[in-house]
């Protein structure tokens, strides 16, 4: 049975997020947020947005633009004057494809839409265990940032957010959205392309690796494939 009360779930449109939003939609009733900040794949992670909130008959959606982030640059996904490099998992440092400080900007809006809407919980699909290396996917980002939600809203608010992937491997992330019959053909993970996934990019690598291990084919269409 569904808890009582409202979640938000932010939904990219990407696998995990795809994942997230099944586990939320377990337990709550859910709201659906999309964030348009100037991506070079937005119309389709759109596209993947809206498939996903119809797959889950989700009422309340809502779409934000915050394309300032990409005025504001200083990364390989708002910046097209810097390549999306090829995938390399093993590096060490944090990627040209990181968004300065992007899910704090994210965040800020589920909460007060939060407020406005009484959600009790915020979704959100991080990983920090087998990811690009991010420091905003991190668990202790993400303990920090609800304590600045409960000194920074109104007395009594109960808003958490929740990141139920944040331990996980991608082999355990495909596996588990496999459990909950998530649609990962309506999903988009891909940096550079908005009709084939390039395969090349860190997002895909990561993303073709969990279905590897796990013994699944992606069923999304990749360059080449």
């Amino acid at each position: 049975m569904p808890e009582k009360g409202i979640a938000i779930c932010l939904v990219s449109g990407g696998m995990d997020s795809g994942v997230t939003a099944a586990i939320a939609n377990q337990r709550y009733e859910t709201a659906f947020l999309h964030i348009r900040y100037g991506q070079r794949t937005e119309e389709r992670e759109y596209q993947s947005f809206k498939a996903l909130a119809d797959y889950y008959q989700v009422k309340k959606r809502l779409t934000v633009d915050i394309s300032y982030l990409k005025e504001i640059g200083g990364s390989c996904l708002t910046d097209e004057r810097i390549n999306v490099p090829r995938a390399n998992l093993k590096r060490k440092e944090i990627p040209v494809s990181y968004v300065p400080f992007r899910n704090t900007h994210l965040l800020s809006i589920a909460v007060s839409w939060a407020e406005v809407i009484g959600a009790r919980r915020i979704f959100i699909g991080a990983v920090e265990e087998d990811s690009s290396g991010y420091p905003d996917c991190r668990k202790v980002y993400f303990d920090a940032f609800n304590q600045l939600i409960t000194v920074g809203t109104k007395r009594g608010s109960t808003i958490k957010v929740i990141a139920p992937l944040i331990g996980l491997k991608k082999k355990e992330i495909v596996l588990k959205g496999v459990e909950l019959k998530v649609p990962f053909h309506l999903t988009w993970s891909c940096y550079r392309g908005s009709d084939l996934a390039c395969g090349k990019c860190d997002s895909c690598a990561l993303r073709l690796k969990g279905f590897r291990e796990a013994g699944i084919v992606d069923p999304l269409p990749y360059e080449g494939r």
